[in-house]
């Protein structure tokens, strides 16, 4: 049973002139269950696409797993109602299926619901580290390329984009989703099942920096996080410690760098 990631729904549209009848193309919010050993860990609310690589995704950056290689045997199984991702998982992994136990289902903004103790939500991360260096020129055209890999948004406008951004060949991957951790994760999941290093390039993000994006990179070991939006104070701090470097409000041919900025080379004397 295949599950369509928007659908056009008539409505009625408002105006100073009048009230007319339209048609508009709108996304698709689904559930997806995330079940491992025959235990339901979480249950996310997600686009209907690229459901393999967000469950593999979301494996990887909540610390579930740590390599794909830990994967016994995986399938996904649609019902009308939702779709589960169904894990079998060697011996190894049960403890970290504890330790980030979720318990509730999450909905399309919030990518930390269900955690069931504040540790969880301000956990350790793996610290970042490897020479990755960026021309200033990537990192000013990083969202508007994106834009050329979004075609549930063009259709709906109305959901995120992940980008893999590698230096002198632009986006070389993009996956979309409802929810921007969510597009995140997907992307993280795709770059792993095509064996595409996290390390070798900078992830790009249509929304804000929030904290479980930079968690999720840090997790990934991608050091360099772009986005069009604003980052949240906590955000910042943890990109800090991870040793994650965040460029946000990168649009109109600028950008704000607020942690480890040696990685953007922009030619000014005093960022190092």
């Amino acid at each position: 049973m295949g599950v369509r990631a928007a659908h056009s729904l008539p409505g009625l549209s408002v105006r100073r002139d009048g009230v007319r009848t339209v048609s508009r193309s709108l996304p698709e919010e689904w559930p997806v269950a995330l079940v491992y050993d025959g235990s339901t860990q979480a249950v996310m609310m997600a686009s209907p696409a690229d459901l393999e690589d967000f469950a593999l995704g979301f494996s990887l950056t909540e610390g579930l797993i740590e390599t794909p290689e830990q994967i016994e045997s995986f399938e996904l199984v649609n019902h009308e109602t939702g779709s589960e991702a169904r894990f079998w998982l060697g011996s190894e992994p049960g403890e970290a299926l504890k330790s980030r136990r979720r318990s509730m289902a999450g909905p399309v903004g919030c990518g930390l619901c269900g955690i069931d103790s504040l540790e969880q939500a301000i956990r350790s991360l793996p610290r970042v580290e490897h020479d990755l260096r960026l021309e200033q020129g990537e990192l000013t055209r990083a969202t508007d390329a994106l834009r050329a890999h979004q075609p549930l948004h063009d259709q709906t406008h109305a959901v995120h984009a992940a980008g893999f951004l590698r230096p002198g060949e632009g986006i070389v991957l993009a996956r979309e989703d409802v929810g921007r951790h969510n597009a995140l994760d997907k992307l993280i999941g795709a770059m792993a099942r095509q064996q595409i290093d996290p390390r070798a390039g900078a992830i790009v993000m249509t929304s804000r920096l929030s904290v479980e994006l930079v968690q999720k990179c840090a997790m990934a070991g991608c050091g360099v996080l772009i986005a069009v939006s604003a980052p949240t104070a906590h955000a910042v701090r943890l990109a800090e410690g991870a040793g994650i470097t965040l460029a946000a409000f990168a649009r109109s041919g600028a950008f704000d760098l607020y942690s480890h900025p040696d990685r953007i080379q922009t030619g000014a004397s005093d960022v190092a």
